[in-house]
Formats: structure tokens, C-alpha cells, sequence
């Protein structure tokens, strides 16, 4: 047992809460991490739709780049504003900005404007994720997070299998523009109720944001971004645009480095990553985010086009992965709550998604559906145990005031990975495709999306099997059993 009683945690702003009493209180949290997983899955139903009625179909891509390019770079801004004004008026902010980009984008009468607005939506969105889980730091310490893991877990899943689901019945029965609109229910229950319920105490440091190493970072990220989607796909892996935006993106990130030496209140503290597990968890969430998304992105694809499921379904088609996350991320965080250890989690989690990776590499035009749901059963095992562990292991790392930018940091690691890894299993499919000269449909077409899968999961077993080391090396210190402290009481009057 911890030095809490079980059904009771230390707060910053609460001399004790209830666990039913957190549980409400991180209701319209949960629901604003929702609201941003639940998009890209939702749009993505939606945007055949919205080419035949806006057009662009060659800027379709940059529906996708517009979002998650905004969400990276603003996600270390939205945490070191939290850092430093106080994490639920900046969160309550995110949402509103959030919002506003919602209904822009379903007003919009071209695809410009729909990428525009996209841009703003995304910016709102780096705040609603990193916001989300810096108020958990905020709330639960590390020692009791576990038991509040199965609500995160939770909206993972529903964010991915519902997203679809979702999207392909509002556009199909209201439009395509309902796939923006959609939010507005749920992001204003969760403006509402996070704006009541949240009671934290007031914050507000005097310093100033730093701007130079906003700007850096965003040209480092969107060079990355762009060289990793743009390579083997538009341009040559050598050709003078990439190896530019490469070139770009190593001077940016040296610029940025002495950037944050210099300046009194950086955008991401060098100081953090001093600690070895902040280092070691960040390659782990790097893994973690390519992994996620690749999975979900390439498994519906192989098993619509080789498996012959259908497209409506290609929400249910990551069931078992994501059964998988709900079930076994109870563990880790039950145990860890109860004894305090946990640096075997992701441990067993980077070697079962190593091992995921490689029994769906070996999947052919003639493996089974039941066969594919046990080797994506084994990958969703690996996720439960990783996800959310890196999360509490990069804040038990560093002191509180930091605490909003290490979340940003691991929430950026795991969208770029997740962004480069698409972009690099993307490249690997297109060539399968090509060099088979494949039509669209037929067995031909089948054959190179089975071999061009195996392709894309072997390099998924190679990039895995880099986070076991890492988790091995993680150093197990004791999890914090209190959260910030407490404002101080004014003395009694004489």
C-alpha cells in the first residue's frame, strides 16, 4: 500500500480528493483528449467527400500536414505557457482556439481555406493533449496515476475505433462539413466542465515566452516533417530538396540548442532532458508514437485491400489492438500504485512490440483475419504497457515547475515519431507498389500490398527493437507520492 490511502490523493488545491471526486474532475479533461484524437480519424473518412466537392485533390495531403504540423509545434508552447500562467486557463484556452479552427473549417469553400483553418484547429490541438496529461501531473502523483491509466486508455481506444465509425456517419447523413462541427457538443461540455470543476491554484511566473526558440523550432520540425513525407515519394532521397530540408532542419535544431542555453526561461529546459530517464523514455515515445500510428494507418489498409474487408469498417478493424491497450494498460498502473515499481512495464512493452512488429511482417495474401487480430493483439499489449508509463516515468523525472514542458516534450517525441514513421512506411509501401507496376484492384494489386506491408513491418521490428535498450537502461527512483505543493496559509493574526 502507498502512504495514501486508497481511496484518497493528495492535490495541490484540495487538502484530500476522493478518488470518485478526481475521477469527476478529469471527466472534461478526458473529454478535450477526446476531441483530439477523435479528428484526424474522423477528417480521414471524410476526405474523399470533400475532394469531389472542394477540389485540390493534389493538396490533399496537406489536410493531414496543415494538422499535425501545427499540433507538433505549438504543443511545447501550449506546455511552458501552462509552466508559466497556470495550466487550466491555458487548457481552457486550447480548447477555444481548438474550436474556433472547428467551425473555420467547416465553413471553408476551398481547399485553401479548409488547409488554413486546419493550421488553427492544429494549433488548439497541441494544447488539448499535452494540456490533458499535465493536469493529470498536476492532480494525481505518479504513485497513484495508475489508477486513473484505464481512463486515458479508454479514450485512446475510442479515439481510434470510434473516429471512423464516427466520421463515415456523419458524412454519409450530414455532410462533410459535420466532421468539424461534430466538436462543438463535446469540446463545449469540456470547456464547461473542466472551467467548473478544475481547482487548481493561480500561477504566473514573470517571464517572458521565448519567441526566437519558438520560431526555430517550428522551422526544425517542419523541415522533418516535410523531408521525411516529401522523400522517395515526390522527390529522390538525394535530390537537392531533400538533402535541403535535411541540411535546414540540422542547422535549425543546433540554432534552437544554444538558443535554449542562452535565453532565462527556455521553450524546452535543456535542464530536463539532465535527467537519464527524461532521455531514455523519449526514445522509447518516439517508438511508441510510429508504431501507434503506423499500425493504424498501413493494418486497415492491408486488410481492406488483401483481406477484402470492408472500408466501412475500418473502425472495428483495429479491435483487436486497441481491446488489447484498454485490457493490459490496467496493469502496469495497478501495480505500480500499489508497489511502486515499474521499470519492467516497458520493458516487457518495447520487447512485445518487437515481437508484434515481426509476426506482422510475416503476414502474406494468404494469412487469415483471426491470425492478423493474435499479431495485432500481441503489438496492442506492447502499446498498453508503453503508452501512458512513458508519460508518468518523463514526470516523476523532473521537479514541477517543469512539469508542463516535459509532458510537451514526450507528447511532441511521440507525434513526430509517429509523423515520421508514416512518412517512411508510406515511402517503403509506394515502392513495393510501384516496382510490382500493380494495378489499383485485382490479385496483382493484393500481392504488392501484402509484400509492401511486410516491408513496412520489418522496418517497424528494426525501429522497436531500439527501445528495448533504452528501457532496460531506465533507472527505477522512487515515484513523488505528492503532487505541487500546496499555496502557502497566511499566518494567523496576533
Amino acid at each position: 500500500m502507498t502512504e495514501k490511502s486508497a481511496e484518497e490523493v493528495e492535490t495541490p488545491g484540495f487538502p484530500a480528493m476522493s478518488d470518485s471526486r478526481v475521477r469527476w474532475t478529469l471527466l472534461g479533461v478526458m473529454l478535450a483528449m477526446l476531441l483530439a484524437m477523435l479528428d484526424n480519424t474522423i477528417v480521414g473518412t471524410a476526405m474523399p467527400t470533400i475532394t469531389r466537392e472542394l477540389g485540390g485533390l493534389d493538396h490533399l495531403s496537406w489536410v493531414v500536414t496543415a494538422y499535425v504540423l501545427a499540433t507538433a509545434i505549438s504543443t511545447p508552447v501550449w506546455g511552458k505557457l501552462g509552466d508559466l500562467r497556470g495550466r487550466k486557463n491555458v487548457f481552457l484556452a486550447s480548447i477555444v482556439v481548438f474550436l474556433i479552427g472547428s467551425v473555420a473549417s467547416g465553413l471553408a469553400q476551398s481547399m485553401g481555406q479548409l488547409i488554413g483553418f486546419r493550421v488553427l484547429q492544429g494549433l488548439g490541438a497541441g494544447g488539448l493533449s499535452v494540456g490533458a496529461f499535465a493536469l493529470i501531473g498536476d492532480l494525481v502523483p505518479p504513485r497513484e496515476r495508475g489508477r486513473y491509466q484505464g481512463m486515458t486508455a479508454i479514450v485512446t481506444a475510442l479515439g481510434t475505433i470510434g473516429g471512423p465509425l464516427v466520421g463515415g456517419f456523419v458524412t454519409g447523413h450530414l455532410g462533410w462539413r459535420w466532421a468539424f462541427f461534430v466538436n462543438l457538443p463535446l469540446g463545449l461540455v469540456a470547456f464547461v466542465w473542466s472551467r467548473t470543476m478544475l481547482k487548481l491554484p493561480a500561477v504566473r511566473r514573470p517571464a517572458r515566452i521565448d519567441w526566437a526558440g519558438v520560431a526555430l523550432l517550428a522551422v526544425t520540425i517542419s523541415a522533418t516533417v516535410l523531408a521525411a513525407s516529401w522523400a522517395g515519394v515526390r522527390y529522390a532521397w538525394a535530390s537537392p530538396q531533400i538533402l535541403g530540408l535535411a541540411a535546414l532542419a540540422l542547422v535549425t535544431l543546433a540554432a534552437f540548442v544554444a538558443v535554449q542555453r542562452r535565453v532565462a526561461e527556455p521553450l524546452l529546459p535543456l535542464r530536463i532532458f539532465k535527467h537519464r530517464n527524461m532521455g531514455l523514455v523519449s526514445v522509447v515515445t518516439v517508438v511508441v508514437g510510429g508504431m501507434m500510428f503506423g499500425a493504424s494507418l498501413y493494418l486497415p489498409l492491408y486488410q481492406q485491400s488483401v483481406q477484402h474487408a470492408s472500408a466501412a469498417d475500418s473502425g472495428l478493424l483495429l479491435l483487436p489492438m486497441m481491446a488489447a491497450i484498454v485490457v493490459v494498460s490496467q496493469i502496469p498502473g495497478r501495480v505500480m500504485t500499489r508497489t511502486g515499481r515499474y521499470k519492467i512495464f516497458p520493458v516487457l512493452g518495447a520487447a512485445l512490440l518487437t515481437i508484434g512488429s515481426a509476426l506482422l511482417a510475416t503476414m502474406d495474401a494468404a494469412t487469415g483475419r483471426v491470425t492478423t487480430g493474435v499479431f495485432m493483439a500481441v503489438v496492442g499489449a506492447g502499446l498498453g504497457l508503453t503508452m501512458q508509463m512513458t508519460t508518468t516515468i518523463a514526470q516523476n523525472s523532473v521537479e514541477m515547475r517543469d512539469l508542463g514542458s516535459a509532458t510537451a516534450a514526450i507528447n511532441l517525441f511521440r507525434t513526430l515519431g509517429g509523423s515520421l514513421a508514416v512518412a517512411v512506411f508510406g515511402a517503403l509501401l509506394s515502392r513495393s507498389l510501384t516496382a510490382a507496376g500493380a494495378a489499383t484492384d485485382g490479385p496483382a494489386y493484393a500481392h504488392a500490398v501484402a509484400e509492401g506491408t511486410q516491408s513496412v513491418f520489418w522496418a517497424a521490428c528494426a525501429l522497436c527493437a531500439v527501445a528495448v535498450p533504452a528501457a532496460l537502461a531506465v533507472r527505477e527512483v522512487p515515484l513523488r507520492t505528492r503532487t505541487a505543493p500546496r499555496p502557502a496559509r497566511p499566518a494567523p493574526a496576533a
